[in-house]
């Protein structure tokens, strides 16, 4: 049974000639009225251009938002708190900006009264599942249209004939296959397909368009100083900035000396395996960052759990769980162990590499006096280590003796 075709669609819209088609294809495919949503989360590109194409295809309701600062406040930050990494090395980038651009397409789709959303993400990855999972879990009757699932077209070339049929401009650079695929946004740039489809091959130099080549950039190191507040980043050298602008300009230190490019064969949700060429400059200076005002002021124990919890937050992220009940539990432990991850670090950074080279906090637990190679004044007995370590030895000599009473081999 053919499903009846939505009346009202909110469409998340670049401006560029996918998305246009996917409007024009809305329009005449389901006579849905479409309503645009354009939303600037730093990617580096001008945004009216999107509201003037949405005109000319006749959309009388777009929306065009400047979300920069609720995108590295609330969901940018709070990932960090985490220090979440996909499979020891992604900076989940492009996986932390769906949930915010569901969200808001589902507030659109209910301030407009819309009864259906739309994407424009393709069939084999990621944020398909992303998209429509957040999508269900702010409202779940809310129907779904995703294009490269249902359409009839197959190549590249049937796509701009659809275009040229109903009078859509393609740009020259859109004529032939384009050499790879980018999404960016404030946090990173991702890269993937046609250059970078072949793993055993270097990436090109001009796929890099955030982060100066580390061998090309500066002879000098230069030292930054990053200021956190209950686990959040707010000041660079001294200077209190937003969110937003905190990250830029960590990106822009970033880019300076060549840090943050990360070439990685990850595994997708959906089972198959994709090559990605990440930019994060700033995120990658941040990370290092807060470990760093970590290691002073998180016990070892919270910590040590941190870590053990971090991969399963990070894995929610990726596939797409941001409104989980388990993602906001573990948000919610995470949060918990930031109450006093307050201080400065000083890092270094230098040809592609950040290091940590110096961090105080008013809530250290480091004692000095505890540690010293010197006269610690009676702030520690060292004749406590041995009942500490005989107790911990207990298990392992009483499986040695038994094992020699068993005539086990000895090593």
């Amino acid at each position: 049974m053919t499903k009846a075709s939505p009346n009202k669609v909110v469409l998340a819209y670049s401006g560029g000639l996918d998305t246009s088609i996917i409007l024009k294809w809305l329009q005449e495919e389901h006579g849905a009225e479409v309503v645009t949503f354009t939303a600037d989360l730093g990617q580096g590109e001008e945004l009216e251009p999107a509201r003037r194409r949405a005109e000319a295809l006749g959309v009388t309701e777009i929306y065009v938002e400047d979300l920069r600062e609720e995108f590295v406040r609330d969901f940018v930050f709070p990932m960090f708190r985490a220090n979440a990494v996909y499979e020891g090395l992604y900076l989940l980038g492009t996986a932390i900006a769906r949930p915010l651009i569901a969200k808001r397409q589902i507030e659109i789709a209910h301030a407009t009264g819309a009864d259906a959303v739309c994407h424009g993400a393709t069939g084999k990855g990621n944020d398909q599942v992303r998209f429509e999972l957040g999508y269900y879990a702010l409202d779940p009757d809310i129907r779904v249209v995703a294009p490269w699932r249902e359409w009839s077209f197959t190549s590249r070339s049937d796509l701009i004939a659809y275009a040229e049929k109903h009078g859509l401009s393609v740009p020259a650079d859109k004529r032939g296959e384009a050499p790879f695929s980018v999404d960016a946004n404030l946090l990173h740039t991702s890269s993937e397909g046609k250059v970078l489809e072949d793993p055993a091959k270097e990436a090109p130099d001009f796929v890099y368009q955030r982060t100066n080549d580390p061998e090309l950039a500066p002879d000098e190191p230069q030292f930054v100083e990053v200021e956190f507040e209950r686990g959040d980043p707010v000041a660079v050298d001294g200077v209190r900035l937003s969110p937003a602008s905190l990250l830029a300009a960590l990106n822009d230190l970033g880019r300076t000396h060549g840090i943050g490019r990360l070439d990685l064969l990850e595994n997708r949700f959906v089972g198959m395996k994709s090559r990605g060429v990440y930019e994060t400059p700033g995120g990658t200076i941040l990370l290092m960052a807060h470990r760093g005002i970590e290691q002073a002021t998180l016990d070892k124990g919270a910590g040590h759990l941190k870590d053990e919890l971090m991969p399963k937050y990070a894995e929610l992220i990726y596939n797409g769980f941001w409104f989980s009940p388990e993602r906001e539990m573990l948000q919610a432990a995470i949060d918990h162990s930031q109450t006093m991850v307050t201080g400065a670090v000083r890092l270094k950074l230098y040809k592609g590499g950040v290091h940590v080279v110096g961090r105080s906090s008013p809530y250290s637990l480091y004692s000095e006096a505890h540690v010293t190679f010197e006269d610690d004044a009676g702030a520690y007995d060292q004749k406590d280590a041995e009942g500490f370590i005989r107790l911990n030895a207990l298990r392992l000599r009483l499986k040695a003796a038994r094992d020699r009473k068993a005539g086990k081999n000895e090593p």
